[in-house]
């Protein structure tokens, strides 16, 4: 029996990967302790595992003996989304925890796992020394970067997965694989190749509920504004995001007549200087940039340039400092911030936006539902989700992508672990992880 602990636990997709996978080798599990902050995440974790979690980690000093340890630390310091501030954020230094029950224990295997900006954050030294203090406790550890993409999870989702062993050199075959980093890039992916072994790998398609709830539809006004701008055909949304701060694939609020409709003209100057604005000719800086009249001038092709700033500043669009004209955006106006293509895969969840991912099913434009969402980190349906949607939103935001998880522990196992607990139809336990060695990359 494998006696494993399991911090920073979230809503459990860790243990239950660790679960399914020694379920494939007949070596049976017992979670001896369960640690989480999170109020909610620790309800959800109770729902599924009859066990309600410790609160914080460095409030607990005295362990039972254990094999494993699991831990999903904190990954908000090293995030891409945060401030990366590393080991200066409070929540960084909880790695230090992991080390610390590490030292004490000395369980003879551990999977951490975290977000891609650990490998980079501060020119790589941060993971280096992450590195150096598995090693210095006397563990051979290997780690990989890998989507959730590729092991069919229609969600682009890259993350590190560390993995070590005490005393012993460490033993994988999985490749690292950050796979393709939008659904434009999955699709030329999933062509059939006369040379290659085709892989049908799933799509947002897959993940979708047949008759979800109304109240997960937008709004009546939110739609009208949609249809007008897609003649009504609202399937022209795949792909589309909502937000002011780009041009390209995008829909903005001024389109939407969210602070008041908007003339041609001005919807035309508005994406002109969205589009525009960021170019070298312009200045160096990307984010923030204002421009002079004569700036906008040079690609506003029109002759009514006073009129149109002035009901645009009026309207709320554009904002004016020191003669010179920036767009004034707010993106959390929107109901949806993305709309999901259903033949191919998802952005990253996120805590924050997960709630304000949308889809096109049947001409009706409509939000995710929470079980979508814990469908896109591979979730089954036997997982039982709280009646709070904010909260799953969050969890499965926050959450882990259970099959790479599962895939990594598979051939962790095998090759680590099962001479010494149960060698049990081996070959026939590891069929479900043959797809997922591929191309070997750097990082």
């Amino acid at each position: 029996m494998i006696k494993f602990i399991d911090l920073f636990a979230g809503t459990g997709g860790i243990r239950l990967a660790l679960e399914q996978a020694c379920e494939s080798f007949d070596i049976p599990t017992k979670c001896i302790l369960s640690s989480e902050i999170d109020k909610n995440a620790g309800l959800s974790y109770e729902l599924n595992f009859g066990e309600k979690p410790s609160s914080d980690i460095r409030e607990i000093y005295n362990f039972p003996d254990f094999d494993f340890l699991l831990a999903g630390f904190p990954c908000q310091s090293f995030s891409y989304a945060g401030k990366q501030k590393g080991f200066g954020d409070t929540r960084g230094t909880l790695f230090f925890e992991v080390e610390r029950i590490l030292k004490q224990k000395k369980p003879k295997y551990f999977l951490l796992e975290n977000v891609r900006g650990l490998t980079t954050h501060d020119k790589g030294r941060t993971f280096e020394t992450v590195k150096k203090h598995l090693t210095d406790l006397g563990y051979s550890i290997d780690y990989f970067l890998l989507n959730s993409s590729n092991f069919n999870v229609p969600q682009n989702r890259v993350r590190i997965y560390i993995v070590g062993v005490l005393n012993q050199e460490i033993k994988m075959t999985l490749q690292n694989n950050i796979g393709a980093s939008d659904t434009h890039a999955f699709k030329a992916q999933m062509q059939p190749s006369l040379f290659d072994d085709f892989i049908q790998l799933k799509t947002v398609n897959d993940i979708l509920e047949e008759n979800p709830h109304k109240k997960y539809h937008c709004s009546k006004e939110f739609t009208k504004s949609l249809k007008k701008i897609m003649n009504n055909n609202l399937s022209k949304l795949n792909g589309y995001r909502l937000t002011d701060y780009r041009g390209g694939n995008s829909i903005h609020s001024w389109e939407l007549d969210i602070k008041g409709v908007c003339s041609s003209h001005e919807i035309e100057f508005m994406n002109l200087l969205i589009s525009n604005r960021r170019k070298k000719i312009f200045g160096t800086h990307q984010d923030g940039k204002s421009l002079t009249k004569e700036q906008i001038l040079t690609f506003y092709p029109h002759n009514d340039f006073d009129k149109i700033t002035k009901s645009l500043i009026k309207k709320g669009y554009l904002g004016i400092f020191e003669k010179k004209y920036k767009p004034v955006c707010g993106n959390m106006s929107f109901e949806v911030f993305k709309f999901l293509d259903p033949d191919g895969i998802s952005i990253t969840l996120t805590a924050s936006d997960s709630n304000r991912l949308g889809i096109v099913q049947n001409n009706i434009a409509r939000r995710l539902t929470p079980r979508e969402c814990a469908r896109l980190q591979g979730y089954p349906d036997s997982y039982k989700l709280l009646d709070n949607d904010n909260a799953v939103y969050k969890q499965m935001g926050n959450g882990v992508s259970v099959p790479v998880v599962k895939a990594v522990l598979l051939d962790f196992i095998k090759y680590n672990m099962v001479s010494k607990f149960k060698k049990l139809s081996i070959e026939d336990s590891f069929n479900d992880t043959k797809e997922i060695n591929t191309k070997k990359l750097t990082f």
